[in-house]
């Protein structure tokens, strides 16, 4: 039973109570069920312009209300057990108001009346207020391009935008109040497209996509977007009721750099080998078998021979020691029996460097660099239990077996994750866009800085910093080193071309190479490869060869004019 002042208004709502006509039997314009009352049955009257039996239930979309402030659309669920009606038909629904977005239906009848013609409302640009749209049937005409693989395999979503691609907030802007702008510009670009499932695609294949374009990489472009305006899981995203045309982002080939001594950077994403004698898996962080380690080093040893580099910083290794067994070794070891080169050589450090499960390491071309004097490595502070230990070696370039160049040295580097798990008091997530820990990378920064000016290998500035800094280009661990003086030989170039990772649908460069001002003047060229980040997740089990998601980073390299000077 209603009460009489909840009756009352609901009447006042109602275009029929205004008329005269039975109150009972009078369906309310969508466009005002936000002021109908939670608690009373009220009844709509419109279109169904999608049905998604797997979300449980359809949309429905009157003629509109006049205001555009307002949704004319609604989800409706249910009643459970009944069948659901076709879409174009012209439907009545009496149900329960949950929340302003979707109505429980109490009962449906199909009217013989024709239903509204409704048509897709057509976007050329990001509307100022999803809500106003919700449940709407929409068509872009604007092209989207795809800015990150969200949630595929678990829900069918795919993250878009219009004016292109987006990028991290702190990449682009000062942690703070300038990153707050960039992240609200992103947010207003952004649309998710789903499949209208709420669990994964069968088969892992997304329904929209053509067969060709199931491996789509990040940065293609999408026509064609039609669907229904919906909110879920917290974000507005569109409920596709048309299958996308894609223009598909071509694969780039590996970079081709300047310079005489070429370095490269590349985080591994876990690179265990069990126990080095093929047994031990799962492992902890890694491979769950022989055959997916297998994989793994196939796309590894692809990548970094693809970078023609002569030395690389390694993160994300197996911190298991250096001899025969270890993952090390046998990186080197599939390096060399694939070739073409087969001088690759890795840095010994003894022990670790650190304590962690994983450490970084250094490799090196032997016919083109030669090791000088022992590596260093930096342990203490933040370098105990949350950032990897860095380590440092000093090389001299060769030509023809001989020294032709000064001497330098290559610290690899690997900074502590932005995950909150465990952080505490200034770890934690200060608001700022640099998420938690960061703390913790300053500290690693300052010392790592303060110890490098001490020149533990001998070399003065002639230094390169290189590896996963977890922090974005304008953030405050990477401003320790550029505003002591560092210089970053990806600065001032075409900023859209060097993420190094996709996160959340937005791109940005957590893998960096900083140069002392010795080394900088002598930069050639510097090149980040798009073969991982840009492709979807489970390319690996696409394609078990190739360069291709070998991780989740882009690889980096930087080359450097060092001979004969």
């Amino acid at each position: 039973m209603i009460r009489p002042a909840t009756a009352l208004l609901a009447c006042a709502l109602l275009v029929a109570c205004r008329t005269g006509a039975p109150g009972a039997d009078s369906a309310l314009p969508i466009g005002s069920l936000a002021m109908a009352p939670q608690d009373a049955p009220v009844t709509v009257q419109g279109r169904v312009t999608a049905r998604f039996d797997a979300l449980g239930g359809w949309f429905v979309q009157d003629a509109g209300d006049g205001d555009p402030a307002t949704p004319d659309a609604v989800f409706v669920q249910g009643p459970a057990g009944d069948a659901f009606p076709e879409v174009g038909a012209h439907v009545r629904v009496t149900g329960q108001r949950e929340g302003t977005t979707a109505l429980r239906a109490q009962q449906v009848t199909v009217l013989p009346t024709p239903a509204p013609a409704i048509a897709p409302l057509r976007l050329d640009a990001p509307p100022a207020d999803w809500s106003a749209l919700s449940g709407t049937w929409v068509r872009i005409d604007a092209p989207l391009t795809l800015t990150g693989q969200h949630e595929r395999d678990r829900r069918g979503t795919l993250a878009a935008s219009f004016d292109g691609r987006l990028f991290t907030p702190t990449e682009r802007a000062r942690p703070g109040t300038e990153a707050a702008s960039v992240a609200a510009a992103n947010a207003s670009r952004r649309v998710l497209l789903d499949d209208g499932r709420e669990d994964a695609p069968p088969d892992g294949r997304l329904w929209y996509l053509p067969e060709t374009a199931q491996a789509l990489r990040t940065g293609s472009v999408l026509t064609g977007v039609e669907g229904i305006v919906d909110h879920r899981h917290g974000a507005w995203r569109l409920q596709l009721t048309a299958p996308l045309q894609p223009q598909p982002a071509s694969r780039p080939p590996a970079p081709v750099v300047d310079g005489d001594v070429r370095i490269a950077a590349f985080n591994l994403e876990n690179l265990f080998n069990g126990d080095g004698r093929g047994g031990g898996f799962p492992t902890p962080r890694g491979a769950r078998s022989p055959e997916a380690l297998a994989r793994q080093l196939k796309g590894l040893v692809a990548t970094i021979a693809a970078l023609d580099a002569d030395i690389a910083a390694l993160m994300e290794l197996e911190n298991d020691g250096f001899d025969a067994h270890s993952s090390i070794a046998q990186l080197v070891d599939a390096l060399n029996a694939e070739g073409p080169a087969r001088d690759w050589r890795f840095v010994d450090a003894g022990e670790g460097p650190g304590s962690d499960a994983i450490r970084v390491g250094l490799i090196y071309r032997q016919s083109r660099v030669r090791p000088q004097r022992a590596p260093a490595t930096l342990g203490g502070g933040p370098f105990e239990t949350l950032s990897r230990a860095p380590l440092a070696q000093a090389f001299v370039p060769l030509r023809d077996g001989r020294v032709d160049g000064p001497d330098f040295t290559v610290v690899a580097v690997h900074f502590k994750s932005k995950g909150c798990g465990n952080a505490d008091g200034a770890d934690r997530d200060q608001g700022d866009g640099q998420a938690c820990w960061n703390a913790a990378r300053v500290d690693s920064a300052r010392r790592l800085r303060d110890w490098l000016a001490g020149a533990p290998t001998g070399t003065g500035d002639r230094v390169a910093i290189v590896g996963d800094f977890n922090a974005y280009g304008m953030e405050d661990p990477v401003r320790v080193f550029t505003d002591s003086g560092w210089r970053d030989p990806f600065a001032g170039r075409d900023g859209d071309a060097h993420y190094s990772f996709v996160f959340d649908g937005q791109a940005g460069r957590l893998d960096h190479l900083l140069l002392g001002p010795s080394l900088a003047a002598r930069v050639a060229g510097a090149a980040k490869w798009h073969s991982n980040a840009d492709e979807p997740d489970d390319m690996r089990d696409r394609e078990a060869a190739g360069p291709w998601r070998s991780s989740d980073h882009d690889p980096l390299v930087v080359g450097l004019r060092l001979r004969g000077r």
